[in-house]
């Protein structure tokens, strides 16, 4: 029962609950949204919103790589904090830009999404990682 009370990083049970979080986030977020935009882009492209002014296309094409792409590297805990930086913007820009005058209700899937990832950027994608394994071959 020692285990229920221990909060340093680096244990077993931490990094699996690292993983289970990065994956669970990571397929969350291709199923839930980057898949739809991916595989509908014909559809999406015209109209998308486009908060920075780079065209409904090019705003489309960064969301999908930071959703689709990115999350399969998060998942995979390849290049994790790497590929953390394009889900962190593109959530800032959905909370605070595209959905920044809504409701909070509106906002807080964006929230939760952003703060998960900034969450996991700082404590890194854990022993259980293809970055680890890269990290002790070398």
């Amino acid at each position: 029962m020692k285990w229920i009370h221990r909060t340093e990083l680096g244990t077993h049970i931490t990094d699996l609950g690292i993983l289970v979080w990065r994956v669970g986030l990571s397929v969350s977020m291709i199923y839930g949204h980057g898949a739809g935009k991916l595989f509908g882009y014909g559809e999406l492209a015209a109209g998308f919103r486009d908060p920075l002014g780079l065209g409904p296309g090019v705003t489309l094409m960064l969301a999908i790589l930071a959703e689709f792409f990115c999350s399969i590297l998060v998942a995979l805990g390849l290049v994790t904090r790497l590929a953390l930086i394009p889900l962190i913007s593109t959530m800032a820009v959905a909370a605070l830009i595209v959905h920044g005058a809504d409701p909070y209700g509106r906002k807080e899937l964006a929230l939760v999404y952003l703060v998960s990832y900034l969450a996991l950027w700082a404590i890194g994608p854990g022993r259980l990682s293809l970055d680890e394994k890269l990290k002790r071959r070398r």
